[in-house]
């Protein structure tokens, strides 16, 4: 059972690691060559709300859905699994509003700020809080 469940880690890994690969192919950002040229001279590009609103929506489940499938294998406790998958969708709740707004503004907020609440909304950052506090959780819950 041990091995099924760092096979499923790895699965999940894997399938966000594709999440990022894939990006260009998978979602609708027209500001993905925006920010990878890293020249605040370029061009604003144009874009239409609702798709990229979809996009990011999709790119989020598809980062929760892996996430969760980490955090479950790793720690084979439901109840932590739903906290983790809580504790992503808040600061998705937050940042993706902010980042909107970033938009809205044309980045004129902060090229990096923008750059790095973008980062907050389409990769699962949060992840790499949430599996040293569990750890930690899991240890002293067995040290008691």
């Amino acid at each position: 059972m041990k091995i099924l469940s760092w096979f499923l880690v790895i699965v999940g890994i894997f399938g966000l690691v594709s999440v990022r690969m894939l990006e260009d192919k998978l979602f609708y950002d027209p500001f993905l060559n925006y920010f990878h040229e890293a020249v605040k001279n370029i061009d604003f590009p144009s874009f239409e709300w609702g798709k990229l609103i979809l996009g990011h929506f999709f790119r989020f489940i598809l980062n929760l859905l892996f996430s969760c499938l980490i955090i479950q294998c790793l720690f084979k406790n439901k109840e932590w699994t739903v906290q983790g998958a809580i504790l992503i969708t808040i600061i998705f709740a937050i940042t993706f509003p902010i980042y909107l707004y970033c938009i809205y503004d044309k980045f004129e907020i902060g090229y990096l700020f923008s750059f790095y609440m973008r980062r907050f909304v389409i990769q699962p950052l949060v992840l790499l809080l949430i599996v040293p506090l569990f750890y930690y959780r899991k240890q002293m819950l067995l040290k008691n």
